[in-house]
């Protein structure tokens, strides 16, 4: 009898709700959270030869039960929260909410869903996954503490310090306050604990960002060709991307990572808006890309950005378009690293391992001469100033956009 295990995890039990294919329920468990989590499940599941474990948040809270069922041989599948939700809401029978209910309702989930993605053992986008969340876990930080010591700064300082904060300017303000009474001494100690506090983030950073280069460039990946991606969102997109094989095509892509249009038409009336929805870590690495294109002369973005400008689209509509086009770019590099990863493991121990050269697959697609290797050049404003006209305040937001990356 083929049968569909839910399982609802949590920090100290996972509950299992086997169900058959009418999706009457056939069997539930509950084990604690142990080292012989997986260990029993699997020997409670054996009556059922032919099974399928659909684990709610497989990437998440549940993710080390699913690489330990997928370890012992188990075909597992990744089922969303909401969805599981949604089947809840829309059961006519008993919605009370509790893990047996919610177990049932992942595994009806996983059970009607076409789009189930399996989950496989984990590779080296780990490794890239969990430095880049290292590394954005740390600037998150370094932002904080940098604005806590704007604000003692603006109590020591008349109009504190206006550009962005760095710990050897900190500590030139520091040398120069002389404090007058005990509370402004006060507030200058707690400014000296604030700039030491920086400086072990800013050393927490770079050497973050050193393993996370490493392991860029272990991955043999041909994303950092692209103009505007360096380790840090290369990492981002590498560990965010579950694989690109199960993108059929770009545009497929676009929808997983934001930069498509969400279609709102009815009727006669054809509307597309802007999409709020897809990966948003995969978006802000796409986003800051083109940032850093727009920002350079020398870049074909740029060249991109300045056509739509003068098409008379909008900053923002311009800034989408290009933004499009870089996910249509990554794609292709996607594919190409997949293709040769490929090649070289049919090769065997003995082959010849593939390369991101311009003979490529990634190097012959049609984007990749408007999106290639960043080269130095001067440094220019967002467009060319025309008379009467004072960019100085959209310069000031793209560039505190590219700091933040």
């Amino acid at each position: 009898m083929a049968v569909m295990i839910g399982v609802d995890p949590h920090k100290a039990s996972h509950t299992a709700v086997a169900i058959g294919p009418a999706e009457e329920t056939v069997g539930k468990l509950r084990v604690e959270a142990s080292a012989r989590q997986a260990a029993e499940l699997i020997g409670w599941a054996s009556e059922w030869p032919e099974r399928v474990w659909a684990v709610e948040g497989a990437g998440g809270l549940g993710r080390l039960l699913a690489q330990q069922l997928v370890a012992a041989g188990e075909r597992v599948v990744d089922v969303q929260p909401k969805l599981a939700a949604r089947v809840r809401l829309l059961e006519a029978g008993n919605t009370s909410k509790n893990d047996p209910n919610d177990a049932r309702s992942v595994a009806v989930a996983a059970l009607r869903s076409r789009s189930g993605r399996q989950v496989a053992a984990e590779d080296h986008a780990a490794v890239l996954r969990i430095w880049a969340r290292r590394h954005r876990d740390l600037a998150r930080a370094r932002n904080q503490v940098a604005c806590r010591l704007h604000a003692v700064l603006c109590d020591l300082v008349p109009g504190g310090v206006r550009k962005e904060i760095t710990a050897g300017h900190a500590a030139s303000v520091l040398d120069q306050i002389t404090a007058a009474g005990p509370v402004a001494a006060a507030r200058r100690e707690l400014a000296a604990e604030f700039l030491a506090d920086l400086r072990g983030l800013d050393a927490q950073l770079a050497a973050t960002k050193k393993k996370l280069a490493a392991a860029v460039r272990a991955s043999g990946t041909s994303l950092t060709g692209v103009f505007g991606i360096g380790p840090v969102n290369a990492g981002i997109i590498i560990g965010d991307v579950p694989g690109v094989s199960q993108f059929p095509d770009r545009d497929h892509f676009a929808a997983y990572n934001g930069t498509a249009p969400v279609e709102v038409s009815s009727g006669a009336r054809k509307i597309c808006r802007l999409s709020l929805r897809g990966n948003r870590r995969l978006n802000y690495a796409i986003h800051m890309a083109a940032i850093t294109q727009i920002r350079h002369s020398h870049s074909d973005g740029r060249a991109c950005y300045e056509k739509k400008i003068a098409g008379g689209k909008t900053h923002k509509e311009a800034l989408r378009c290009l933004k499009r086009k870089i996910s249509d770019t990554i794609y292709a590099r996607l594919r190409a690293d997949a293709a040769n990863a490929a090649v070289t493991a049919d090769a065997g121990p003995g082959g010849q391992k593939g390369n991101g050269s311009e003979s490529s697959a990634a190097g012959s697609h049609p984007e990749r001469r408007l999106f290639g290797q960043a080269t130095p050049g001067p440094a220019t404003t967002l467009r060319p100033r025309k008379p009467g006209r004072v960019p100085a305040a959209r310069n000031r937001r793209l560039k505190d956009l590219e700091k933040t990356s």
